[in-house]
């Protein structure tokens, strides 16, 4: 079993910060357990263009309120409180903050901590030792 606070995971490598979000990460690949949980801030103002080609992600909010616009069918859907979204066609989208949007979100394959966006807010796929 583990048990963890945002307490022990802040200031800590799993905080990991950019220049429109900062994602703590709850569960990492590490833990073996098939999918990471991150609990993840979009700083108010920014908007953050994203294509997970390598993951599925879904991402449930919990406080704050935005837009997330689905490239793939350009369709913009609100999000606030209580809206979940789950990115199960690798869609290419971008995420705006009007506040500071907080949600939590599940990565399958699990994320390690090590991930950056790239130049086309891709995740690489990086697997752990002995996964």
């Amino acid at each position: 079993m583990i048990v963890r606070s945002l307490d022990d995971i802040i200031g800590t490598e799993r905080d990991v910060k950019a220049p429109t979000w900062c994602s703590r990460r709850l569960v990492l690949a590490k833990e073996r357990v098939g999918f990471s949980l991150h609990d993840t801030i979009l700083y108010a103002g920014t908007e953050t263009t994203m294509w997970y080609a390598n993951h599925i992600e879904a991402v449930y909010c919990i406080a704050g309120t935005g837009e997330l616009v689905d490239h793939e069918t350009g369709e913009t859907h609100k999000i606030g409180p209580g809206t979940m979204y789950l990115l199960d066609g690798h869609e290419r989208h971008t995420l705006r903050a009007h506040t500071d949007l907080r949600t939590v979100c599940v990565f399958n394959p699990p994320c390690t901590g090590r991930e950056v966006h790239d130049e086309n807010g891709v995740y690489p796929l990086i697997t752990e030792a002995g996964s």
